[in-house]
């Protein structure tokens, strides 16, 4: 309990300090609505020239769409300190935490929580709100369970992303490119319905990074569809305990790092 007050303390200064600039922070926030709002945009026109792929309007596209970006703008937010932790390594900070009487996972997490991500959060709103009113869509207590459910798997599913890419900076010092593909790729990735992508590719979503159990068969029981590849329709439901345990599992590797961790003297 003491840990989860002083995350919220931690979080409360990251808020206050981003908050000091309005002006800059307003200007950030409509940025980062805007920047989204270009790629979504982005969207429309590929359908604009080829209609429906693959049996999916650019509706239910803007579905999925407006799910996983939601999910992801909660993942900025929360987990900065990470996404920028080789910076950490590389100057050395890295080690005064280390010296804290905390659990260096606290720490970082509280380094820097990013208010303005909100702006992403806000137009993956807009764009699901638009979708579901588009698409008709009943929402009977199941969907909205597998809505929120989706959201919350996709979340743990990026945080834990983002806490493998900052482990490898134990070994690499600065982060890998590669990894950056599994996250804001994954982001471009489930954007789509997996339906589009080749069947080693959907593997890849389905077993490795489990990008489709977070979002794709979520949103496919939410539309009705029941087309999923001969994959079972319960898959939709267990989007929390998959991106949980992602996460999880991803925290188990990080004490490994950090166990090796050695300082690079700065």
């Amino acid at each position: 309990m003491e840990s989860i007050r002083l995350y919220f303390k931690y979080v409360k200064l990251s808020i206050e300090s981003q908050l000091q600039y309005k002006a800059s922070f307003i200007m950030m926030v409509i940025g980062h609505f805007l920047i989204t709002f270009i790629e979504f945009l982005g969207i429309w026109a590929l359908f604009q020239r080829f209609g429906n792929i693959q049996g999916f309007t650019f509706e239910e596209a803007a579905l999925f769409y407006g799910i996983v970006h939601i999910a992801f703008a909660i993942t900025e937010g929360w987990t900065r300190g990470f996404d920028i932790f080789p910076r950490l390594v590389r100057l050395g900070d890295f080690d005064r935490i280390l010296l804290r009487p905390r659990t260096t996972v606290l720490q970082i997490l509280g380094y820097d929580f990013q208010i303005m991500r909100i702006g992403r959060l806000c137009q993956g709103l807009v764009v699901l709100i638009w979708a579901a009113i588009r698409l008709n869509i009943k929402w009977t207590i199941g969907k909205t369970l597998l809505l929120f459910g989706s959201i919350i798997g996709g979340n743990f599913l990026f945080s834990g992303l983002i806490v493998l890419q900052a482990t490898l900076s134990f070994w690499s010092v600065q982060s890998l490119e590669i990894v950056n593909s599994f996250t804001y790729g994954g982001v471009q990735a489930a954007q789509y319905p997996i339906s589009i992508y080749k069947p080693w590719f959907r593997k890849i979503l389905i077993y490795i990074i489990p990008l489709a159990t977070v979002n794709y068969f979520p949103a496919m029981s939410i539309l009705g569809k029941t087309e999923l590849y001969n994959y079972p329709i319960w898959l939709g439901w267990i989007s929390p305990l998959v991106g949980t345990m992602f996460f999880l599992l991803s925290l188990l590797v990080w004490q490994i790092g950090v166990k090796h961790y050695t300082s690079t003297g700065s």
